[in-house]
């Protein structure tokens, strides 16, 4: 049984009869967030679970609504009726995201099973009107608009360019894709300190941008770490610096590696990115993560929450952020973030600022990744980080290697 790889925006449609397993399937694969359910609505405005007068409004609307916001959106229902499935690939289609139907083709005698030993069975007589529909539906699933029919399997999530996965490897082994390069300055004890420090970052910026580095990153520490250097030496406040390193350069992406989610009000966070990418002329990028260092947060006064109460907040992050940076001034709520209005102008230049998470977890950096962000530190792009280099002719020294494998 293939994986079942789907976007990070977008709608599933489960089909199949009673007993197919569809419930079950969804429960396992996806948060229960993201799965709608008509017998859980019909629970919620009717007399319960199998009140089929109940209907399925507030089924649509819930449908429709989690649509607008761009979130992945599962339903768990019969979807046996040709005309309601053409529905639901046409109010996919309104809200910009791919339809993708899941089919559950179980052996009748097989459903007839689990029926039996359900609570409440579906009459046999409906259970058969059932296993007739389904044949019928199983004929036109693939000519009725859905981006993909699957089999039911294990769910991957992946970022909507990169669904097309295994057609991509194809052309990349035809037609290679160059290398994007990333510079990351990570320290600034440089001679002549503090005196020469914006002359020698103003140097290094413009050779990495003129010899071909597309980004240049810094980290968010207002302590050295110790991976790089002492706590006394110099270290530059991250989105002071790259406000300056705007100003210097012309082309090359502009970005933090990563803020800590822990340093600033989320609001006020996506206020300052909007502001770079203003003034950077469209050039921000904004990576997060969240945050690690105990020894800054205690010298500087922040509290460091235990690490599940900082990946709660760096989701809702995850989910203002682009709030923030697009049209009107909508309400937000969140588990760790609470109620808010997301208002923010000027907006970005950019249709779309750039979202990278800091973090290898499998667990829950990739599945954030996966379903909010671009890129992940340290995967999408190589990032060359400057410990020693002092000055532009150190940096050049990379020039080979990005002609190399950036053509």
């Amino acid at each position: 049984m293939s994986d079942v790889r789907l976007p990070t925006r977008g709608l599933v449609v489960l089909v199949g009869p009673s007993g197919a397993g569809k419930s079950r399937w969804a429960a396992a694969q996806f948060r229960a967030s993201q799965v709608v359910s008509s017998d859980a609505l019909r629970a919620l405005v009717g007399d319960g679970p199998h009140d089929q007068r109940a209907g399925t409004a507030v089924l649509d609307d819930v449908v429709d609504r989690r649509l607008g916001r761009g979130l992945l959106t599962v339903i768990d229902s019969l979807a046996l009726d040709a005309d309601r499935r053409r529905r639901y690939v046409e109010l996919a289609r309104r809200h910009g995201v791919a339809c993708h139907a899941v089919a559950f083709d179980v052996p009748a005698a097989v459903c007839r099973e689990r029926n039996r030993r359900r609570d409440r069975p579906v009459p046999s007589k409906v259970l058969s009107a059932q296993l007739g529909a389904w044949a019928q539906a199983r004929e036109h699933l693939a000519d009725e608009g859905f981006a993909t029919v699957h089999e039911p399997g294990e769910v991957v999530i992946v970022p909507t360019p990169l669904l097309d996965g295994t057609q991509a490897a194809a052309r990349q082994r035809q037609e290679a894709v160059p290398m994007r390069f990333g510079l990351q300055v990570s320290a600034f004890g440089w001679p002549g300190r503090p005196h020469e420090t914006a002359e020698r970052l103003a140097a290094i910026a413009t050779a990495a941008e003129r010899i071909g580095f597309s980004s240049v990153w810094v980290m968010d520490h207002v302590v050295q770490i110790p991976q790089v250097g002492r706590e006394w030496d110099d270290i530059l406040e991250s989105y002071t610096t790259l406000g300056y390193l705007a100003a210097v350069t012309h082309r090359c992406r502009l970005g933090v590696l990563v803020t800590a989610i822990t340093f600033r009000n989320v609001s006020h966070l996506a206020k300052i990115v909007a502001t770079l990418e203003v003034l950077s002329g469209g050039r921000a990028a904004c990576g997060v993560g969240v945050g690690w260092f105990a020894r800054e947060h205690a010298a500087y006064g922040w509290e460091l929450p235990p690490v599940g109460e900082r990946f709660a907040l760096l989701e809702d992050a995850l989910r203002l952020l682009p709030m923030m940076w697009g049209p009107g001034t909508p309400s937000f709520e969140g588990p760790a973030l609470g109620r808010r209005e997301a208002i923010c102008y000027p907006r970005p230049i950019s249709e779309r600022v750039p979202i990278l998470v800091g973090g290898g977890g499998e667990q829950r950096t990739l599945r954030l990744v996966a379903q909010y962000a671009d890129a992940v530190a340290g995967v999408s792009t190589a990032i060359v980080s400057l410990v020693d280099v002092t000055d532009a002719a150190g940096v050049e020294r990379f020039a080979p290697v990005i002609a190399a494998f950036a053509r």
